[in-house]
């Protein structure tokens, strides 16, 4: 599943380089994650980095872009192909 940023988001920019599929982009007043490009790291790393480095904890699975392991897998091979 996509992750999403949250209304805690502090706008702090730690997220936003940490994507290796440049799916997390600036908004106004948040940071926001495009559902499209997001695999949760699946194809890059073990763990979503994003959620790693964010110090607000704003971060969090999103329930309206449920996918699987698989899914994920693939769309990085798209994404990266």
């Amino acid at each position: 599943m996509a992750l999403l940023i949250n209304d805690d988001c502090t706008a702090c920019d730690a997220c936003k380089s940490e994507c290796p599929n440049d799916a997390i982009s600036v908004g106004s007043p948040i940071y926001l994650i495009d559902p499209a490009k997001c695999t949760e790291c699946v194809g890059a790393h073990d763990q979503p980095q994003c959620v790693d480095v964010c110090p607000a904890d704003c971060i969090i699975p999103d329930p309206k872009n449920v996918e699987t392991q698989e899914q994920l897998q693939a769309k990085y091979g798209r994404l990266h192909g």
